[in-house]
């Protein structure tokens, strides 16, 4: 049978799930010495396809990889047609909504504007709250888009809260905490269901020994 292949993302979420898989004992020695490759063998058991996050959820949808680790971000924005598995406890952030420093920015009835690079997550949110607001998305420094008067606030991931202060932006809102997630190709589960349930045994246990 064909190795598993799972997609990783990038950097930080690629590294700590590589930390992980040697946890459980697997070789990840073709990983750390990858050069220039972007399908890599882990011992006999695994492919690792190395790509960015949005990718990563494209890969799995449409059967090419089995599994993939990507940030409960990029799953709120895509709502794709796969399974999310596991928690697995690193990449930790949150989905906030910022605006300046001193600024009532729920009080009155006109239309705000709201800039940010997850469209569908502010929507949903501004929904919720049953408020009626204007949504520009921005691929670059969203933090940009209100201190050039372009939004009356954004909705972004924050991690420390650093930049948003050092650009006069403040927290109004935590809208969800965001983490790494193992998601999975809904073809993959029924036709590899044992390999499958037996690795995310695996992570669950690698995963409590690490906290």
């Amino acid at each position: 049978m064909k190795p598993l292949r799972i997609a990783l993302t990038k950097g930080r979420l690629e590294k700590d799930t590589v930390a992980l898989l040697e946890r459980i004992g697997f070789d990840c020695t073709a990983v750390h010495e990858k050069g220039r490759k972007l399908i890599l063998p882990v011992g006999d058991t695994f492919e690792v396809v190395l790509a960015k996050a949005a990718d990563v959820i494209t890969y799995v949808e449409h059967g090419v990889c089995d599994l993939g680790v990507v940030g409960k971000d990029t799953i709120l924005e895509s709502r794709g047609g796969f399974y999310e598995l596991l928690d697995l406890g690193f990449g930790k952030c949150r989905f906030a909504l910022a605006g300046p420093v001193g600024k009532d920015f729920f009080s009155g009835y006109h239309t705000r504007t709201i800039a940010s690079k997850y469209p569908k997550v502010a929507r949903a949110y501004f929904e919720k709250k049953d408020m009626d607001v204007r949504i520009i998305k921005i691929e670059g420094s969203v933090e940009l888009a209100p201190l050039l008067g372009l939004s009356d606030a954004i909705v972004d991931i924050v991690e420390t809260g650093t930049t948003l202060k050092e650009n006069g932006l403040e927290v109004l809102d935590i809208i969800c905490p965001i983490s790494a997630r193992l998601i999975c190709n809904a073809a993959s589960l029924k036709l590899r269901k044992q390999e499958i349930e037996r690795l995310v045994s695996q992570m669950e246990h690698a995963k409590e020994e690490t906290k």
